[in-house]
């Protein structure tokens, strides 16, 4: 008997699907655009970068797959709904998003975080999303809804002594995403976050230059004994994104080896 309950399974996770990441030039947001080509999306990448993203446009579409460019500040609320105009203008539709830019801070304890670090977290670790996510979601409703996933991070889920700024902005971005879940759920517009721990991509690059040692002291913390690789985050991101996590709104999915347990 055929189960008509489950949604259509289709040979790549996210065939025929329209799909805007940012922060997409490297680290997370780059192994997502990869990966997103390769299982069917079209895929529109945004950040500051553009000669990287140009780079990797070419890189996708020599493989056949379908890939597009554009200029984003997430400091810069009219740049973010460009973004989406352009994603507009190029598809006519938005069926996914992969927030997945954000701003490092200035490592260091609370009392010696300067005031401009936490004004640049809150531009765009949090305001950043937060106009993104209204914006993208504008642009689903036309077609019946989508699915978005928010970057978050372990340091949003128990206290971050060395990067204070930025966990409490991104642990105000899960509540944000838990929010839009539960309100954009009856128009079919899931919400969910991931929250990767230690992850080997240029911003622990440059934690280690500012604070010699923490690489070695994520990954004695992880369980698994080694941090993630970009692809193993992107491949969380790209589940949430498709039809098989129909039923997943308002959640927050660990992608840290163990070390938030």
């Amino acid at each position: 008997m055929t189960d008509t309950t489950s949604p259509t399974r289709t040979p790549d996770l996210l065939s025929g699907k329209v799909v805007l990441i940012t922060g997409a030039s490297r680290g997370i947001g780059a192994a997502a655009a990869r990966l997103f080509a390769r299982e069917g999306a079209a895929v529109v990448l945004a950040a500051r970068s553009t000669d990287a993203l140009e780079a990797l446009v070419a890189e996708v579409r020599s493989t056949g797959g379908t890939a597009d460019a554009v200029a984003l500040d997430l400091a810069d609320p009219a740049s973010i709904r460009a973004a989406v105009a352009r994603v507009d203008a190029l598809h006519g539709r938005l069926d996914g998003a992969f927030n997945n830019g954000a701003a490092i801070q200035q490592p260091g304890p609370l009392d010696t975080t300067s005031d401009e670090d936490v004004e640049t977290q809150f531009a765009v670790n949090f305001r950043g999303h937060w106009v993104a996510m209204n914006a993208e979601a504008a642009l689903m409703r036309r077609s019946g809804g989508g699915a978005i996933v928010n970057t978050s991070s372990i340091g949003s889920r128990r206290a971050n002594p060395a990067l204070p700024a930025y966990g409490a902005m991104k642990r105000a971005l899960n509540s944000i995403t838990e929010t839009a879940a539960v309100t954009w759920a009856p128009e079919g517009i899931r919400v969910n976050g991931i929250t990767p721990g230690g992850t080997e991509t240029e911003m622990i690059e440059e934690w280690e230059a500012a604070t010699p040692g923490i690489t070695e002291q994520i990954n004695a913390s992880v369980p698994l004994g080694r941090m993630a690789r970009p692809e193993e985050v992107a491949e969380v991101a790209a589940w949430l994104l498709s039809d098989r996590a129909s039923m997943v709104t308002g959640a927050s999915i660990p992608v840290d080896g163990g070390a938030g347990a």
